[in-house]
């Protein structure tokens, strides 16, 4: 049997996203979905845990985050658009270093430029998908004290790797040049 102290610090753990969400919804009025998909899974893995007293399975909750969303960047795939060209647009269009046409028309005028994002998305999917499988392998294998700080550590470590794969695809599939930007690294 696992000792309770565990179940009870990282069920704990999950009081902050849970106050974020309900947050949100008190005083935006807004409903945050993607909050919801994570309270959802917060209250599956506590449940579960608690239920087979099983702290691992809390650990790899952050786990089975992070695959729901390298999932929901593959199905986005098949949207309107992509999810990649979604969280890009908002930190690069109109920004004159990036060019300061509207990506609708890219999209609409270049099948290099569609490509380039579905090859993204694609990237962020596989990556967000390894994280998944590395966060789930650590719960199982090391000890429980032990995955919080390498999960904590395991993030900007796939957040940087898959910049650094996405930009040097960006750079040599042309996004650069189709957005007119000034810094287009010339290979």
């Amino acid at each position: 049997m696992v000792p309770l102290p565990n179940l009870l610090a990282l069920t704990i753990s999950a009081v902050v996203p849970v106050v974020s969400v309900i947050t949100k919804l008190a005083v935006k009025r807004q409903i945050d979905t993607v909050g919801l998909v994570v309270l959802g899974t917060i209250a599956l893995t506590v449940c579960l845990a608690l239920t087979v007293h099983s702290p691992q399975l809390i650990l790899a909750r952050d786990g089975f985050i992070t695959g729901l969303w390298g999932l929901w960047f593959i199905a986005t795939l098949w949207a309107h658009r992509p999810a990649a060209f979604t969280f890009a647009r908002s930190f690069m269009e109109g920004r004159r270093l990036f060019g300061m046409g509207s990506w609708d028309c890219h999209w609409v005028a270049s099948a290099d430029f569609r490509r380039i994002w579905r090859v993204s998305t694609m990237i962020w999917a596989a990556g967000l998908l390894a994280d998944a499988v590395i966060r789930v392998a650590m719960s199982f294998t090391l000890p429980v004290d032990v995955v919080p700080g390498l999960g904590g550590a395991l993030w900007p470590v796939t957040f940087l790797l898959i910049q650094v794969v996405t930009n040097t695809y960006y750079n040599r599939a042309g996004l650069y040049r189709i957005l007119g930007a000034r810094w287009a690294v010339r290979s």
